[in-house]
């Protein structure tokens, strides 16, 4: 017998109200129904992955063959010693004291 939810395991929901033309919401109803989706799982669907995808361009970049192979190479590149560098690697760890 399922359990009943309570109003702590409920996820809270907010509303958003948008103002569109008539034309778009037309196109917006016409596209939910050709994919058997409501208005708003249409919509909540487009939106999550627009969001996901402008999220991903700031993380996300591609390099055609050459590019990547200088990135990777530079990646791979042992550090250039510094005085910061030499100063890290003589100091004892805490663990080691």
């Amino acid at each position: 017998m399922p359990v009943p939810q309570t109003s702590a395991q409920t996820p809270s929901k907010s509303l958003i109200n948008l103002r569109v033309t008539r034309r778009d919401r037309d196109l917006i109803d016409r596209a939910a129904d050709a994919l058997g989706k409501n208005r708003t799982e249409f919509m909540l669907e487009a939106t999550r992955c627009a969001a996901e995808d402008a999220l991903l361009d700031r993380s996300l970049f591609r390099l055609n063959p050459e590019r990547f192979e200088a990135f990777q190479a530079a990646l791979d590149a042992p550090a250039k010693p510094s005085e910061f560098l030499r100063k890290l690697m003589a100091t004892k760890a805490p663990w080691d004291e």
